[in-house]
């Protein structure tokens, strides 16, 4: 049986896909691939971070060209089959589908790497050209050179040597058996390759310089089909009742095309909607998917960054140069945030980096209780106690909390602006996202409220906080209510509702809190 060529593994895969409950249709894509083909553009290669789609994408190209089988009854109920070129190229190829995470069990020894996929590949080639079986060829290139047909090639995980540190002593030896596979072959009519890294800094004297690349910072055409886009969510909302629109916007949504539409992890929306509940689906598969193995690389230069973006404040950054393994450990604040950005772990757009979603969201929080952020995550293993203050309305504790949140040792929480004082509160009330949905200069009533803690739970009160420098929390109540603030709270049937004044005298140096409770209209 073979192991690469003309398989039906990818045709078995997709159908699996289409027939499930949350399906969406991403076959458009298939007509932009069609116009590589037999082309000078024939080498793509998109490099998106897991879970967004892209293994997905591979077994659709190869159901959709495989000679070996017929899949025109799967395509025929699909947007491809709209397309000018749907029958020209349905079914009309010999794929090789390479997955190159097929490691040897002791994961050690490179040439058996190497070999397995050369070997194996020759043998595909053997089976199905009778005249070749009695021949000896060392390389896949050159079998395949003599069967006088053209391939297409559909490569998943071109990268996983890299980002798992495998064979670094033979990676450069690797790089050369994808060029003298691939590169200024007759046989190869398409090279679709994909990965989470980008290639190009791998091609040390232009080893793999004829492919064009579609990576997270740099991608103008093919974003929509890794990722859901809103009318897609909508459109999966609708076909259940348990969760609502909001409630997987405000956990998966974030991410954008270079349009500015808004894309959502595929994987995570369709667990949620799967599982009828909204929760982390981030699963940690090694080091280089997990928050803090990025940040401890200079948590110094980028702790002020973090607690920002925790506080739903973007980042001022210019981030041109993209992450690839190999290129050794992030040091600088912008080789960190470029690899985070590869990974998913932070949206980059219109030079703004920010923390896409609730389900990143958690991540940040969980590494900023590391050890390594010092006073940071000090402040936030004890922000369970502020919202317990508040919640029985004992201001004096809050304000106690909140002066030593300002008398430590970061810059950014010293009340230079109205961003460092929400900052401070954020800290605070950290641990509060688990019970509340937080929301920032929210229209409420007559004017902005500070904050506006959403009960998550129908037993909880709601929150409504609002800040003063140099005056007195009374007076932060009274705005409160004079400005109808707890309007929006009444209106989601939030009757418990509590008002928190803050205020910081500049020249003392003082905290004070008062908290009150609305009565009820």
């Amino acid at each position: 049986m073979a192991a690469y060529l003309n398989t039906e593994s990818a045709l078995i895969l997709y159908k699996e896909l289409v027939n499930s409950e949350y399906f969406v249709d991403k076959s458009g894509m298939i007509e932009h691939m069609n116009k590589h083909i037999r082309t000078n553009t024939k080498y793509v290669c998109i490099t998106k971070p897991r879970r967004f789609g892209k293994t997905s994408v591979l077994n659709m190209l190869g159901a959709y060209y495989g000679k070996a089988y017929d899949s025109k009854e799967l395509f025929d109920s699909l947007e491809v089959s709209k397309c000018k070129t749907y029958r020209m190229h349905l079914n009309q190829y010999n794929v090789i589908n390479l997955c190159l995470n097929d490691i040897p069990l002791n994961r050690n020894c490179y040439e058996d790497y190497m070999t397995r996929i050369n070997c194996r590949l020759i043998e595909d080639i053997k089976e199905s050209y009778p005249a070749l079986r009695d021949r000896k060829f060392e390389k896949a290139s050159d079998i395949l050179a003599d069967t006088g047909d053209q391939f297409i090639f559909v490569i998943d995980e071109w990268d996983y040597i890299f980002s798992h540190e495998l064979f670094p002593e033979h990676q450069g030896d690797f790089l050369e058996f994808l060029r003298d596979l691939l590169k200024d072959r007759a046989y190869v009519a398409f090279v679709y390759m994909t990965g989470v890294l980008p290639v190009k800094r791998y091609s040390v004297g232009s080893a793999l310089n004829m492919f064009r690349e579609y990576t997270m910072l740099k991608d103008p055409f093919f974003e929509e089909y890794f990722g859901f886009t809103e009318s897609e969510v909508e459109r999966l909302c609708e076909m259940q009742s348990a969760l609502t629109m909001d409630e997987i916007r405000d956990w998966y949504n974030g991410y954008q095309t270079k349009s500015g539409a808004r894309l959502y992890n595929p994987r995570s929306v369709v667990c949620a909607l799967e599982d009828a509940a909204c929760q982390s689906y981030w699963t940690r598969t090694g080091k280089m998917d997990e928050v803090l193995f990025f940040l401890k690389y200079n948590i110094g230069e980028v702790r002020d960054d973090v607690v920002k973006m925790v506080n739903d404040t973007p980042v001022r950054i210019d981030i041109k140069k993209e992450y690839y393994a190999g290129q050794g450990n992030p040091v600088s604040k912008k080789d960190i945030y470029s690899a985070m950005i590869i990974y998913g772990l932070l949206s980059y757009h219109d030079g703004e980096l920010s923390i896409p979603n609730k389900e990143l969201m958690l991540e940040f929080e969980t590494a900023l209780e590391d050890d390594d952020f010092g006073y940071v995550a000090e402040l936030v293993r004890n922000s369970s106690e502020v919202l317990d203050a508040t919640l029985e309305r004992k201001g004096d504790i809050v304000a106690s909390y909140l002066h030593n949140i300002h008398n430590s040792e970061l810059p950014i929480l010293k009340y230079n602006d109205e961003n460092s004082l929400s900052c401070v509160v954020t800290l605070a009330y950290l641990s509060a996202r688990n019970k509340f949905r937080i929301e920032r200069e929210e229209k409420s009533g007559k004017g902005f409220a500070d904050f506006i803690f959403y009960p998550r739970q129908k037993n909880m009160p709601g929150i409504v906080l609002e800040l003063k420098a140099n005056d007195t929390p009374e007076a932060a109540i009274a705005q409160i209510k004079d400005k109808e603030y707890c309007e929006k709270l009444r209106k989601e049937k939030v009757d418990h509702i509590l008002a928190v004044g803050l205020s910081y005298d500049t020249d003392k140096k003082v905290h004070q809190c008062v908290i009150e409770q609305i009565q009820k209209e």
